[in-house]
């Protein structure tokens, strides 16, 4: 058992879409940040950060974010998330990125409900919050199923327009807000 690892409940499993075979949940260590970035490098739909962030993230966010692992225990898919500090009960998702011989399997869903299965062992937690592009469907149907699984409604609204972002052509990020969350 990694130190990563063992802040997961030991009964986390139960709790959760059963993760495919021969995958495991685990926290983010340092060192999955390179596989992170790659993962969300080869998603083609993710804004890549730098590769650095991606350390940082698994070192800072590690207790609010999630990677499947392979038998030989490297990084397949992973879900980046944090609380925000104005609302203790909500957690954002940042990205949610699966590799692509991984796809399919429903690998996303396990991971989402095992990150917030294991975000609220140890608080309390009401609500989650993602953005999603128009464009990307495949993240809609994720979250839209997750609220279907837990009973909760969903309220959506532009919360970046495209106008905000510095690049060309970048999507407006319509904000999802999911709760209560039920079981």
């Amino acid at each position: 058992m990694t130190a990563a690892q063992a802040d997961l409940p030991t009964d986390l499993q139960a709790q959760f879409l059963e993760m495919p075979v021969g995958l495991r949940l685990d926290s983010p260590a340092v060192a999955d940040g390179a596989a992170i970035w790659r993962i969300a490098r080869d998603s083609k739909v993710l804004d890549l950060n730098s590769s650095y962030s991606y350390l940082l993230w698994c070192r800072d966010f590690a207790a609010t974010s999630v990677v499947a692992r392979d038998a030989g225990g490297e990084a397949v898919g992973f879900i980046t998330g944090y609380i925000r500090p104005e609302r203790p009960d909500t957690l954002m998702v940042w990205q949610v990125a699966v590799d692509h011989d991984q796809r399919g399997r429903g690998l996303a869903g396990a991971l989402l409900d095992g990150l917030t299965s294991k975000v609220a062992a140890g608080r309390a937690l009401s609500t989650i919050e993602t953005t999603i592009a128009p464009s990307n469907t495949a993240s809609e149907r994720l979250f839209l199923s997750y609220a279907r699984r837990h009973g909760a409604s969903v309220e959506r609204r532009v919360l970046f327009d495209a106008g905000l972002f510095p690049d060309d052509g970048h999507e407006p990020e319509v904000l999802y807000r999911i709760g209560p969350l039920g079981s």
